[in-house]
């Protein structure tokens, strides 16, 4: 597509009313009942001059520019705060509004700088098109008198730049911060002559204020007050691509403008089904990674892990790669061989490492770091409601009048999701928060959480237990709901169950640390507040009882009756842009596409007919079994797209010793990452700026991603695949991933009805979308659950393995910051790195009292699967006897303590309690040094010959 932005109607649209008719400028426009004369204007064509005005905030009427005149009303109101009225007749364009007008824009000129010609926004500013729209060729009041031409620019920022000379003081900005992101980090400050934009008390920068550069501020300026970086260094974009982002499981649709093959900036798209134009500081402006000098391009391979990286042509490194993968099946056989798929990747891409996989590997020994982190969601979800998948969309949000967040942190993890529950809970709605530390969405401004229960980490069975034994004992079940949609025998099982007193809050506050009285309160609110949404996170799934408590959270659901309808629902919040598709494509060893097990032999006849192979009706090897099996000397090779197991699977050590047990690991990946340290060939894979193809978000909805700009590496992903299924004999020839899609249809029930030119007209769709939902299914369990009835299940608490003591007292749980995503392979390429340069340790200020510790102390984090070094930051956000720590950067090695216990349903890491003892340190352990040292020596390339 062409740059021309999309357009901006003023005022932000009503989605409900009673039509009203009125005239404007001679022309009959019907809208909504609470529209404004600005936007009924401009849905017919109609310019009325703007400044302050937008359609992303509310209408504040501060700039008169926006003057009408309406028949039999005195004066000239502004358009944008006036709503229509039936049979109103408004003027956009008279005499007096032309001199009106034009006198108000003198006064804006005459306090700005006349830099058109060299200002980055030349032709992108909207103050420049306004003073053209109402006819301003020179100020009668001459530029000689007071002024602010000579502020400072603040530069701080490392993506954009603010220049109060060029503001006209609109508050766009500071009400995008307010009523889009939700952060109130920008304010006015002073009055009259006076009046600027402030980044607040705290701080006179940007970057030291609260702002959590969203880019909300950036979107909404019209001048080049702010304005990014890359703009004034590239040069003004001229043409635009609509794309998905890939960070997290959100799915914010991005305009990704350019100039030639040059990105020069990311902006959020307001008809983002997902998103609706708002985004956060990764998306917005964390792309620089894709053209980072450490990126490799080119294809490298070595005979042994101890040798130095050789680069070589395409041809050669496929040829080696297949050859290798040959010998060692002919050797070991088709079970000693496996891939891993990508949760980044496209859900093309990763269906297409699952065929390779099963139709040419010969095994099932297929695995997806969606396993590690929500492998549990799947398990529980499918087991009461049918599904394997949240029930909601996003947009439901709007609806809810209680919201409980468990094991989950939006605003860091989720960002732009959370800045749409924090608008829905400052217009009224209540929010629990179960969660060990004090997450900001427990308070921050203008939003305080009615409940926050600290609990133990380990015991959230427990906790949701204790809430359904009050919500049972009490009467406060909805039992209409359960005798219609539920099996009741099963409820009256469970019910029996909670409603022990050995369940009660009372009985169970040792074992949660929390208050009986505040879990009962929180319990009373769910089950009567209204409309009750739960919203999890890995604090949910990454343990040893992670999907007993997706099962009590669906449990708890349906007792009250929050399943169905718009503003309830189960809402797992995945952590990458394509947890939920890689699920969806067939990632793990026991199932294909739509969650279809691999011994059935309907489903898998289906399959062979498809592929023209035989399949292994035998479950394959998950990750943990596979480096296992390699240690025993049995499993021998394995291809690794788009993941970097060495630095996020749990017990690093382990990890380390199952890869350098193995005769062929094949990585896949943009950078020489961790796990490269052990590989034999790397494949240079592409960004999602590269490829074509589609992500699943969090809510079911299947999106496209569009190819931006040509690969560096030469190849989209799937096309490299392709490449070695070629090489081993496999007769594949898609031309386009949208072929690949094609044959997702055909093979996966829920995907029938999704096809690229589908999306490409309509937009995302989320699954199911076939004959029974045309046109997909935004809520789920509508008229009931896709097993027939909801199944209640009984869930024990039982402890985890791991316990403290003497030796290990604290538990040490782990988690993500805003500024960085996931291992931080991405990130930290770029200058997010500003926000979070190192992994630190947080610790309770009576725990490192008693160490000894204070912030920034070298402190020796040790547990009984091994050790790291790490810097301590000493806040009460951690309760005593907890310590918490994000795992962003490998030199830290959070994960060489994590244990390898796991889920007991699907293997699902432990990540989130671990025994740990906290000690004072003089620095980096020996063994983190040693590993520095391994991986610069991993990282020798050689020139090709």
């Amino acid at each position: 597509m062409s740059y021309e932005p999309q357009p901006d109607f003023g005022t932000p649209a009503v989605r409900e009313g009673a039509p009203v008719t009125l005239t404007i400028d001679g022309r009959q426009v019907t809208v909504p009942e609470g529209t404004s004369v600005m936007r009924a204007a401009a849905e017919i064509g109609g310019a009325i001059p703007k400044l302050c005005a937008t359609d992303t905030v509310a209408a504040y009427g501060s700039c008169r520019m926006c003057l009408v005149e309406i028949e039999g009303q005195r004066g000239t109101p502004a358009s944008c705060t006036t709503p229509v009225r039936p049979g109103m007749v408004v003027q956009t364009q008279t005499p007096r509004l032309e001199k009106l007008r034009r006198g108000v824009m003198e006064l804006y000129i005459s306090d700005h700088p006349l830099d058109c010609l060299t200002c980055s926004a030349n032709n992108d500013c909207e103050l420049q098109d306004t003073a053209a729209q109402v006819g301003l060729r020179d100020v009668r009041y001459g530029y000689a008198g007071a002024n602010h031409l000579d502020a400072p620019v603040d530069a701080s920022n490392p993506y954009f730049d603010f220049d109060p000379a060029k503001c006209i003081v609109c508050s766009r900005c500071v009400r995008a911060c307010e009523e889009v992101q939700g952060t109130f980090a920008l304010t006015i400050e002073g009055r009259g002559f006076d009046a600027k934009v402030s980044a607040g008390l705290a701080s006179d920068t940007f970057l030291g204020s609260e702002c959590v550069s969203c880019g909300a501020c950036v979107a909404a300026c019209p001048t080049a007050t702010l304005n990014e970086k890359a703009v004034k260094d590239i040069g003004k974009p001229e043409r635009a691509v609509i794309t998905t982002c890939a960070y997290c499981g959100v799915g914010c649709t991005f305009r990704a403008e350019l100039r030639g093959q040059q990105l020069v900036r990311m902006v959020p798209w307001k008809d983002g089904k997902a998103n609706r134009g708002h985004s956060c500081v990764k998306g917005r402006f964390a792309w620089g990674y894709a053209h980072h000098a450490d990126r490799i391009t080119r294809p490298m391979i070595r005979e042994q892990i101890t040798d130095p990286w050789r680069e070589v042509s395409w041809d050669e490194a496929i040829s080696f790669t297949a050859a290798r993968l040959a010998a060692i099946k002919a050797q070991h056989g088709a079970r000693a061989l496996g891939g891993i798929t990508s949760s980044r990747c496209t859900n093309e891409e990763a269906f297409l490492v699952q065929k390779l996989v099963r139709g040419g590997f010969g095994s099932n020994n297929v695995d997806t770091c969606a396993r590690v982190c929500h492998s549990p969601t799947g398990y529980g979800l499918a087991k009461t409601f049918g599904t394997s998948a949240g029930t909601q969309d996003f947009d439901s949000v709007e609806d809810s009048d209680v919201v409980l967040i468990i094991g989950a942190n939006p605003t860091d993890g989720h960002p732009v999701f959370a800045s749409r529950l924090k608008k829905r809970l400052r217009q009224g709605a209540r929010l629990i928060v179960i969660d060990p530390r004090r997450i900001d969405m427990v308070r921050s401004p203008h939003v305080q959480a009615d409940y926050h229960l600290p609990l133990q980490p380990g015991t959230n069975v427990a906790i949701l237990t204790a809430m359904a034994h009050v919500i049972v004992t009490e009467g406060l079940a909805d039992e209409v709901f359960v005798r219609e949609r539920c099996d009741w025998d099963e409820y009256q099982d469970w019910a029996r169950f909670v409603s022990d007193p050995r369940h009660s809050p009372e009985t169970l506050e040792p074992v949660t640390r929390v208050p009986a009285a505040d879990l009962r309160g929180a319990a009373r609110l769910f089950a009567t507040g209204g409309n009750g949404a739960i919203y999890y996170g890995l604090g949910v799934t990454e343990h040893s009882q992670g999907s007993s408590t997706v099962l009590a959270i669906a449990n708890l659901a349906m007792a009250t009756g929050n399943i169905g309808r718009r503003g309830v629902g189960v809402n797992p919040l995945r952590g990458q842009n394509n947890v939920q598709g890689a699920c969806d494509m067939g990632s793990f060893p026991h199932e294909l596409a739509g969650y279809r097990h691999i011994s059935d032999a309907a489903t898998r006849a289906q399959f062979e007919a498809e592929w023209g192979t035989a399949l292994d009706p035998e479950p394959g090897l998950r990750i943990p079994n596979m480096l296992d099996a390699a240690v025993d000397g049995t499993f021998k090779a394995l291809y690794i797209q788009g993941e970097d197991i060495l630095q996020s699977d749990p017990n690093t050590h382990h990890v380390a010793a199952g890869l350098a047990a193995m005769d062929c690991v094949i990585v896949h990946d943009l950078f020489l990452n961790e796990t490269a340290n052990y590989a034999h060939v790397f494949l240079p894979g592409s960004t999602f700026l590269e490829k074509t193809g589609t992500f699943t978000n969090a809510e079911r909805r299947v999106q496209m991603v569009r190819r931006v700009m040509d690969p560096a590496n030469g190849y989209e992903d799937w096309e490299v695949t392709q490449l070695l299924a070629k090489a081993m004999g496999l007769g594949w020839s898609y031309t386009h991933a949208s072929q690949i899609m094609d044959e997702i249809a055909r093979l996966t029930p829920s995907f029938a009805g999704i096809s690229h030119a589908r999306l490409e007209a309509e937009g995302g769709l989320q699954w199911p979308v076939n004959d029974a939902a045309p046109q997909g299914s935004p809520i789920m369990h509508v008229d009931g659950f896709v097993r027939g009835k909801g199944k209640f299940v009984v869930t024990e608490y039982i402890p985890t393995d791991e316990r403290t003591g003497p030796r290990y007292p604290l538990l040490l749980t782990t988690g993500r910051i805003l500024s960085q995503y996931n291992v931080g392979a991405q990130t930290r390429r770029t200058a997010n790195s500003v926000w979070h340069e190192e992994d630190l340790l947080e610790i309770h200020p009576l725990d490192a009292e008693n160490r000894g510790l204070q912030s920034g102390d070298w402190v020796r984090l040790a547990s009984r699967a091994g050790e790291t070094t790490l810097r301590a930051l000493v806040t009460d956000r951690v309760a005593p006897g907890v310590v918490y720590t994000t795992f962003h950067h490998p030199d830290t090695q959070a994960n060489v303590v994590t244990t390898d216990n796991s889920d007991w349903a699907t293997n699902c890491p432990e990540y989130k309690v671990t025994a740990v003892q906290v000690s004072a340190s003089n620095g980096p352990s020996e063994w983190q040094q040693g590993y520095a040292a391994q991986s610069r020596l991993a990282r020798r390339v050689e020139a090709a010959e």
